[in-house]
């Protein structure tokens, strides 16, 4: 019986530790949640137009991809991931230090979520 217990003890440890070393791969976005992910940064480049600083939009974002992370990655939209927060928030900074056109920032996150799908393929 002590020995059935003592591994009863060690299975929490031993989940752990197989769960740390299954390879872990990079979420590759659909093409909607590309077409989604556009979608917001085409909203950001609005919210800059209609007087949203980057500092408050930028902020709003990391609080929000903080609160994100809390949940399954199977229940997130888009930020699956350190790779989805990056590319999104790097559209999104792209913004506000190089405002352009909000249909021109739409575009650009567009083509650069498909590329990942595309190399993810390769």
């Amino acid at each position: 019986m002590r020995l059935q217990l003592e591994w009863l003890r060690k299975l929490p440890a031993a989940a752990a530790l197989a769960l740390a070393a299954a390879p872990c791969t990079a979420h590759v976005p659909s093409v909607q949640e590309c077409r989604e992910g556009s979608e917001f940064i085409l909203h950001a480049a609005q919210a800059r137009d209609a007087g949203a600083t980057r500092e408050f939009f930028i902020g709003r974002l990391q609080s929000d991809l903080v609160a994100i992370r809390a949940f399954p990655r199977s229940l997130r939209w888009f930020a699956q991931d350190a790779s989805d927060e990056a590319l999104l928030t790097g559209a999104a900074e792209a913004v506000f230090d190089v405002p352009r056109r909000a249909e021109l920032h739409q575009s650009a996150f567009l083509s650069a979520c498909v590329k990942r799908i595309e190399e993810a393929g390769r």
